[in-house]
């Protein structure tokens, strides 16, 4: 399929979107509720080697991050991955990334509810998460512009109540260095899996290339946009952890359910404890907001290309966005939201992720050094990075995901086999 920029058809979308709202976006969809959520769990696998986790985590999303940018710049519309997989590996391997996209990340805003819901009133979680789908999907029906004005609001907050913890921690509690050593019984694979559970924390730089289409001057924005948020997330994760291991220490931190309400409470400041609380609760609704969003835009142009009912390739004519796939989108979530385990939605998620962004990374391999190519090395260690951190999932996970990824196939195979000749997938 040859590239296009879609200026004379009427559901093109937008181009409202400039380097500050990009960057806010990716970073709400960065720093959300992730970062409440993966410690626990990341310093119950690998102890104060969470921090090595962290920066392995950081290295694999900025190999993603560097290859997306590039990408992005090239192919400046709706549908991140599935685009690039598209148009430099063939139509299968797009739609493999498009379908891992929709199905992890669908997994993904599933969580992000429930997560809202645990923490505003964990006695009616699952009423709660889908009251939190069905408002955010009405915000950003309203268009994206109104989504990006939301999501600043919410990074402000998140990032202030980050800040109060970690001020908290080192001026009121009583940190010790010395909970930062390694201790016996780390072990790599350990340290690989915190990696991995950590990722989840990160996934969302992407969030700027899927609004492509809907960016001013994409060549130049996208590619400074994506490292720019995501360098900030490092720069606020690494606090945060490094806080946290020095005022909990590394064993009461993996045992907590609520680890930067536990730092609060060890450093002595108890009164800061609601206001980690709600800032929770806004982080995973600045999270699901994006992750709408993203989600909604892959689905239009799977749609367009008729790998999803066409019917959900329209762009609302007054607001501009692909308000079938946003309702769509959140009709499956908040279905979800009623019915799962936020534990088994994050790792079914995260599965589909990382084949997304190994997809991703063997796309910007592919390009040409007059295409704007990044070092090989980068596309290189994604892959890798990508495909280990998925081997270090629980099995359940891995099994679910690539049952998942399995069932995409068939049906691509299936619907191939019945389009008339001659469509090249696009009956």
């Amino acid at each position: 399929m040859a590239e296009t920029t879609r200026t004379d058809t009427p559901d093109e979308l937008r181009r409202t979107l400039g380097l500050t709202d990009a960057v806010v976006i990716g970073l709400g969809s960065m720093i959300g509720a992730g970062i409440f959520t993966a410690l626990a769990p990341a310093a119950r696998a690998a102890g104060s080697g969470v921090l090595v986790g962290l920066v392995i985590a950081a290295s694999v999303a900025y190999c993603n991050a560097t290859s997306s940018a590039r990408l992005a710049a090239r192919y400046p519309a709706s549908g991140g991955t599935y685009v690039y997989g598209r148009e430099r590996l063939g139509e299968f391997w797009g739609y493999l990334a498009g379908w891992c996209f929709v199905v992890g990340k669908t997994a993904s805003c599933a969580a992000m509810a429930l997560t809202v819901g645990v923490y505003a009133w964990p006695g009616h979680a699952h009423a709660v998460a889908v009251a939190a789908v069905v408002a955010l999907t009405a915000v950003n029906y309203r268009g994206v512009q109104k989504s990006a004005l939301t999501t600043r609001v919410v990074v402000a907050i998140v990032l202030a109540v980050l800040a109060a913890v970690v001020v908290a921690a080192l001026t009121t509690g009583s940190p010790d260095v010395a909970r930062l050593e390694f201790g016996s019984g780390i072990s790599v694979f350990g340290v690989l899996q915190s990696a991995g559970l950590l990722f989840f924390a990160f996934a969302g730089y992407a969030r700027i290339a899927t609004l492509g289409e809907e960016v001013r001057d994409p060549a130049r924005t996208i590619p400074r946009a994506i490292p720019l948020a995501l360098g900030i997330t490092v720069l606020v994760y690494v606090a945060v952890v490094v806080a946290a291991l020095m005022v909990v220490g590394p064993q009461d931190l993996s045992r907590a359910s609520a680890p930067l309400s536990q730092v609060v409470r060890s450093a002595g400041a108890e009164w800061l404890e609601p206001v980690v609380r709600v800032g929770a609760v806004v982080a995973a609704v600045g999270s699901l907001l994006a992750l709408i969003l993203g989600v909604s835009r892959t689905t239009l142009a799977m749609a367009r290309d008729r790998h999803l009912p066409a019917v959900l390739a329209a762009v609302h004519p007054r607001f501009g966005v692909p308000h079938r796939a946003e309702v769509a989108v959140g009709v499956v979530v908040a279905v979800l939201a009623a019915t799962t385990d936020v534990r088994a939605a994050i790792g079914f998620s995260s599965f589909g992720v990382l084949i997304y962004y190994a997809i991703a990374n063997v796309c910007a391999w592919t390009l040409p050094a007059t295409e704007g190519r990044p070092m090989r090395v980068i596309p290189a260690v994604g892959v890798i990075g990508c495909s280990t951190l998925a081997c270090t999932l629980p099995s359940a996970s891995m099994l679910a995901g690539a049952l998942v990824v399995f069932v995409g196939a068939v049906i691509y195979a299936v619907r191939r086999g019945h389009a008339p000749r001659g469509s090249a997938g696009h009956p």
